[in-house]
């Protein structure tokens, strides 16, 4: 709970920090604060954890491990935002305040005990994104992304909302306990109302991660909005969507798997299928990132559809190594569009004689995201496919290993175009703390994918 307290207070601490001009001292400030934030998680690890706040949270290492992830990567993402925000306006203070005031809403996504508190959670999250997307005022791009973010954001909020109230209207709760113990006791008497508030969740939280064929909004929102929001939409807000649908239908819906898991499995292999194919045809490397992200919502899905003990360790592993790899990708298109004022892929074109460490870390980020050998990216796609296999969908497995080979040739457009390709261009400046940043991302991305315990020994 200190966690979510610090993560709460920093904002308005930074708010009042940029009302008194110290913009310098607004990074250092939100680094320190998260760091704090993640070492309290960290202390409660193994405790024993108990529902407080009458059974609306708690804070088990499920909540701790993912709230780790989480608080790291925003601190990855910011420590590349020197700079970044300066450009855009002159009130930096806002953007920092707005952006960890998402970080509390995830913290409470997955942290939740209540349907109640995942609903609050996801809106905290959403209305501070629907900000964020637009936040370059005279950017045509930027204003539509954030409009259409809010749009379908809030038909998505419908679905869900309405999903949370057939399920209180058949159960008379929002407790996950008192759910999970209706449903036992009731294996064969489950009123219709209670199902079909299943389905209107499945679609709600398949709006929020992206999932296809609720994916509509996610191409021209990841593409207009700047970069650095991008970025965390792409790791940090995803992987908190699957802890939370992970968390809820592990905890509440398992017994009635016969019933969802038909609907999930059809909604993965549309996902991969439209991701990955989509993905071949883009021009442009944020918008293939932006179908990308697509694609790996569908091997994210793996751990619902094959729902067993290792699911959650299965969702963390992949998240991580998505996560770093992503913003590896992401840091170095900002380079790239501060460069040559666009994010096409012939931007990258002789990119690994300019600047042959940048290109060989994004190489690291592709093929990772790739699922190549000795990466993390890998050991996620293992992890993912092994508890599929457990549960007996050979085909499922299949299909996935069929996009992943077709994922190969959009991520190694990029390797092809740095390595194999020229441009008449001037050398391109890695700031040092983007150096910091890629270095860690992409030491963990190999460490993870030669020794996978190096993180399996902390879930």
């Amino acid at each position: 709970m200190n966690t979510l307290i610090i993560i709460s207070v920093l904002p308005i601490v930074l708010l009042y920090l940029g009302l008194y001009k110290a913009t310098k001292s607004l990074l250092p400030v939100t680094i320190v604060g998260l760091l704090a934030a993640l070492g309290l998680a960290i202390a409660q690890w193994n405790n024993v954890a108990e529902p407080i706040y009458h059974g609306m949270m708690m804070f088990d290492n499920f909540s701790i491990a993912f709230s780790g992830i989480t608080i790291i990567t925003t601190i990855l993402i910011l420590m590349l935002s020197g700079g970044y925000f300066e450009k855009i306006s002159k009130n930096v203070a806002e953007y920092y305040a707005i952006i960890l005031f998402s970080l509390a809403g995830i913290i409470v996504m997955v942290s939740f005990y209540n349907l109640v508190m995942l609903f609050i959670g996801i809106e905290i999250m959403s209305v501070s994104l629907y900000i964020l997307a637009g936040i370059k005022k005279n950017d045509f791009a930027s204003n539509e992304a954030a409009l259409k973010y809010f749009l379908m954001g809030a038909f998505s909020t419908g679905f869900l909302l309405f999903g949370i109230t057939l399920i209180y209207g058949s159960t008379g709760t929002f407790s996950l306990e008192v759910i999970r113990d209706w449903v036992i006791s009731h294996p064969h008497h489950i009123d219709p109302m209670f199902y079909t508030g299943i389905a209107l969740i499945i679609v709600g939280l398949c709006f929020k991660v992206g999932a296809a064929p609720f994916h509509f909004w996610t191409p021209d929102v990841y593409e207009g909005s700047p970069t650095l929001i991008t970025a965390f939409m792409s790791t940090v807000v995803k992987t908190a969507g699957f802890a939370a649908f992970l968390r809820l239908f592990s905890a509440c819906f398992a017994p009635l798997s016969d019933f969802w898991v038909p609907v999930l499995l059809i909604i993965t292999v549309i996902t991969l299928f439209i991701g990955n194919i989509t993905a071949l045809y883009q021009q442009s490397f944020k918008r293939m990132l932006a179908f990308s992200s697509i694609s790996h919502a569908g091997y994210l899905l793996f751990a619902i559809v094959a729902l067993g003990a290792g699911s959650a360790n299965s969702v963390f592993i992949y998240a991580t190594a998505y996560s770093i790899a992503s913003i590896i990708a992401f840091g170095g298109l900002i380079l790239v569009q501060q460069q040559n004022g666009n994010d096409n892929f012939e931007s990258f074109n002789g990119l690994a004689k300019r600047n042959p460490f940048l290109a060989f870390v994004i190489t690291i980020a592709m093929l990772s995201l790739a699922g190549i050998p000795l990466t993390a990216g890998f050991i996620g796609k293992f992890f993912m496919f092994s508890g599929a296999l457990a549960k007996y969908q050979v085909w499922l497995v299949i299909i996935a290993v069929v996009n992943a080979i077709i994922s190969i040739f959009y991520y190694f457009r990029v390797i092809i175009a740095m390595y194999f390709r020229s441009a008449d261009r001037s050398e391109l400046i890695v700031p040092a703390y983007y150096k910091i940043v890629f270095a860690v991302a992409a030491l963990v991305t190999i460490i993870i994918g030669i020794y996978p315990d190096f993180i399996a020994r902390f879930i």
